[in-house]
């Protein structure tokens, strides 16, 4: 089945999210761009926990090779006596990460009262999965200068992760890129089942960049490797990966986050996929 044929399959109502010519777009996120030959990799804590936590971590992904540093301010949880992030104190810690480390910053904004501070501290807005379809949140983004990255819902179809990147592109920020973060089947084994079939097909039917995350997508530390491997095989333009200096004492998603050292070893890996089809980190 060829990019033709697969497009047929989308609503002819989603039109600013599909390929036309050959051309992708690129995506500016300070000095780095995601799409093009370079494979980007954005690394951090799921929340930023406290200073020490942050700072040891993104200087060591840094000297790992990470393009971007993640980090979570306000978080989603799905229970409320979980911890819910820092706020705005984690936000002031990402830039004073960022001034040391050079590395650009993308955080999660979840709601449309938050966009202006975030976008204040950070280089990316992230838009999770539980937001996908937050259609309000989806416009007021989109009326933002900053690069978004959209996460797909857990349980989102292909017509409607590019329809909710429609909502962004339509607003006038075309700098969008799309996340696979796995999605929701019958298997419990797997946090989630990380869906890499949509990264072919994203890449033969959209001009957007995307990038895959396998913390969320397996749940599991010791799957992240190898799914960040065959995600860079499979076409992603780059991955987003949960690092922790000590996941055991992570206050969230410890199980699937890398350690220092664990992400060390991962780049080095991703290093020679990258050069085997043709890419460079």
């Amino acid at each position: 089945m060829n990019g033709k044929s697969l497009k047929t399959k989308i609503s002819p109502e989603i039109r600013l999210s599909i390929r036309e010519s050959q051309d992708s777009i690129r995506v500016k996120v300070g000095g780095f761009e995601i799409g093009g030959d370079n494979l980007t990799v954005i690394a951090g804590p799921c929340s930023v926990e406290s200073r020490e936590q942050l700072l040891e971590t993104a200087r060591s992904v840094k000297r790992s090779g990470a393009s971007i540093l993640r980090g979570g301010a306000f978080k989603p949880r799905t229970l409320p006596y979980s911890f819910q992030g820092l706020g705005v104190e984690a936000l002031e810690l990402l830039q004073e990460a960022k001034a040391e480390t050079g590395l650009p910053i993308v955080t999660e904004v979840m709601s449309v009262e938050d966009v202006e501070i975030v976008e204040r501290f950070s280089d990316m807005l992230q838009i999770g999965a539980r937001n996908m379809q937050n259609y309000p949140l989806l416009k007021r983004v989109g009326k933002t200068r900053s690069p978004i990255l959209l996460k797909r819902g857990f349980s989102a179809t292909i017509e409607e992760f590019l329809g909710s990147a429609e909502y962004i592109l339509k607003e006038g920020n075309w700098r969008v890129v799309l996340c696979e973060r796995g999605i929701r089947t019958f298997e419990p084994i797997t946090r989630f089942t990380l869906d890499l079939s949509v990264v072919a097909v994203l890449k033969q039917i959209s001009h957007l960049p995307v990038i895959v995350d396998p913390s969320h997508g397996t749940g599991w530390s010791s799957l992240v490797p190898p799914m960040a491997k065959a995600a860079l095989a499979a076409g992603s333009d780059g991955i987003i990966v949960e690092v922790h200096p000590c996941p055991e004492k992570a206050l969230s998603d410890g199980q699937q986050s890398l350690n220092l050292e664990e992400f060390s070893q991962m780049m080095q890996g991703l290093k020679e996929i990258a050069k085997a089809v043709g890419r460079t980190i």
